[in-house]
């Protein structure tokens, strides 16, 4: 179904009509009631309009299949169009960010699994993949930027739609603190000569994340330079590494293929195959890791042709960063001379490197690592930053009228990424180191829960949606991959909290939930019409 904005005309100052023309339905007219930099829609038609109309804006129907995103929802373009299709996939690569994620808990699978866990990255990477894919489909359909909110606003009700625009910023939020306190600790600190101390590791957190809003305030085109350096090196590093370690151990003769069918440390551990034991711990660096794809529709309002380039950088991320982190996988396990050394070791891939590569290596390692961790650290802040405005132009989100101003300048919702600087101080400052480890854990179950419910929106609407002509779609097999998703959505939330330490991070959620309905409850009470209208032509995106 093709549809266009014919043209633009104001009745009085309050109001705006939208003409659109569609394929076989003749025209129809669009009230915007204007709200502050958002606009508020609901459809009538044409014959209902007042003498004295003033033409303010005439557009064309021959950009068929380029219609902008934010006028197809609705919304007045505020946010500037500068991210090309790489520039898309490397958001969403940057956001998983093999490196970051492995480095990070390639030393809780040898703790847990031994070196035999590493497999278990490959069925992370299919079930994630088969998410990605669901994902895409209502990517490629309503390209806005607050993405699963936006969908479940629009195709099932506002007020579901709340509900996961809550739980995304709470992700998006903890997850900006805990990469960034991990590029403190784990990769700067390291490759400063810093002696390990939680203290100082918070230090360095704060000027990071204030490092990172002054970019992301400043220009979403210096966020993908960043980001696009960072993804670039990060893939050079992976490659190229995964190359030397295949050489030296070739040459050598030390390391062993058969570290990949290894338990290691855990030969004897007792519950090893048990619910909740070692090797179901072992799932947790996929899962933790293969996540944020969803980034690059989250910034869909500022990606030229996002109907196809969104879509395509969320499988196109996925699958490269599974192949890339398996790669990688494998060549750091062969490349292990002393199993037991190396688990007991801070940084397990900071080890193999140092005793296979040299020291000067090692430290090439870190620097590229910190790099990675920067550009995936700056991506989930603008990510966030764009959920809040995606709320507040609605007004569904805490002090709405300030966190819904954009920049005429930069063309950036500064209050909105002000609002993640002062939340990612706040935990930093606040919480002890127990305590802000617990948190962190919990944020790796909160998108299993978005990405299962998004796939149970997607089943409940996908027969009014739209097939949109070149855009991603899965055809026939829409079907069997969403309900394959789904289930593997529920196993891989049974995998994160099924672990007796998940416990804390269960009723850490459970908090962020309660917390986030108290507020839904005061919209209800004193701001319904909220959580009643929504914006734009819901219609255009369905049959």
């Amino acid at each position: 179904m093709a549809v266009w904005p014919v043209l633009i005309f104001r009745v009085r100052k309050s109001r705006t009509y939208v003409l659109y023309e569609r394929e076989g339905r003749g025209s129809e007219a669009g009230v915007l009631v204007r709200e502050g930099p958002g606009v508020r829609v609901s459809l009538g038609r044409l014959g209902v309009t007042e003498e004295g109309a003033e033409v303010v804006e005439a557009a064309s129907p021959d950009s068929e299949g380029k219609e902008d995103a934010a006028a197809l929802g609705g919304y007045q373009q505020e946010l500037k169009r500068t991210l090309g299709s790489f520039q898309v996939f490397a958001i969403s690569f940057a956001f998983i960010s093999v490196a970051v994620g492995i480095f990070s808990t390639y030393d809780d699978v040898l703790q847990n699994a031994g070196p035999v866990g590493i497999w278990l990255w490959v069925v992370a990477t299919v079930g994630q993949v088969l998410v990605a894919l669901v994902v895409a489909q209502l990517a490629g359909r309503i390209p806005l930027s607050g993405s699963s909110y936006q969908w479940a606003s629009r195709l099932a009700d506002p007020k579901v739609g709340w509900g996961f625009g809550w739980l995304s910023f709470c992700y998006l939020a903890i997850a900006v603190v805990a990469v960034d306190n991990a590029l403190a600790s784990q990769a700067f600190m390291p490759l400063a000569g810093i002696r390990p101390d939680e203290d100082t590791a918070r230090v360095i957190t704060l000027v990071i994340l204030l490092v990172q809003a002054v970019v992301v305030v400043a220009s979403t085109r210096l966020v993908s330079l960043i980001n696009t350096a960072a993804v670039g090196l990060e893939l050079a590093l992976v490659v190229v590494v995964a190359l030397l370690l295949a050489i030296v151990v070739a040459v050598t003769g030390r390391g062993a293929a058969g570290n990949l069918v290894s338990r290691g440390v855990t030969e004897h551990a007792p519950h090893y195959f048990d619910v909740g034991g070692g090797l179901m711990i072992a799932m947790i660096m996929g899962l933790a890791t293969l996540v944020g794809f969803d980034s690059a529709a989250n910034l869909a309002e500022e990606a030229k042709d996002p109907f196809r380039s969104v879509p395509r950088a969320i499988v196109g991320s996925v699958l490269a960063a599974g192949v890339l982190g398996i790669v990688f996988l494998i060549c750091l396990t062969v490349a292990i001379e002393d199993i037991p050394r190396v688990t007991a070791s801070e940084s397990p891939v900071a080890a193999i490197m140092r005793e296979r590569l040299g020291p000067p290596m090692e430290r090439v390692l870190l620097a590229a690592v910190a790099i990675a961790f920067f550009g995936a650290g700056t991506v989930v802040m603008t990510a966030c930053s764009r959920m809040v405005f995606a709320m507040s132009r609605d007004g569904r989100f805490p002090a709405h009228r300030l966190m819904r101003r954009v920049s005429p300048r930069t063309q950036t919702p500064v209050p909105a990424t002000v609002l993640i600087l002062v939340v990612g101080l706040v935990l930093m400052i606040a919480l002890p180191g127990a305590a802000l480890l617990k948190l962190i854990t919990a944020s790796t179950i909160l998108p299993a829960i978005i990405y299962g419910a998004t796939i149970v929106l997607y089943l409940a609407v996908r027969r009014r949606l739209d097939r949109r002509k070149g855009a991603f779609d899965l055809g026939r097999f829409e079907l069997p991959v969403a309900v394959c998703a789904l289930l593997w959505t529920l196993v891989s939330l049974f995998v994160l909290v099924s672990p007796a330490e998940a416990l804390v991070p269960v009723l850490i959620v459970v908090g962020l939930l309660v917390v986030g309905g108290l507020f839904f409850v005061g919209l209800l009470l004193f701001n319904r019409p909220a959580l009643e209208t929504e914006p734009g032509d819901v219609s255009v995106f369905e049959h």
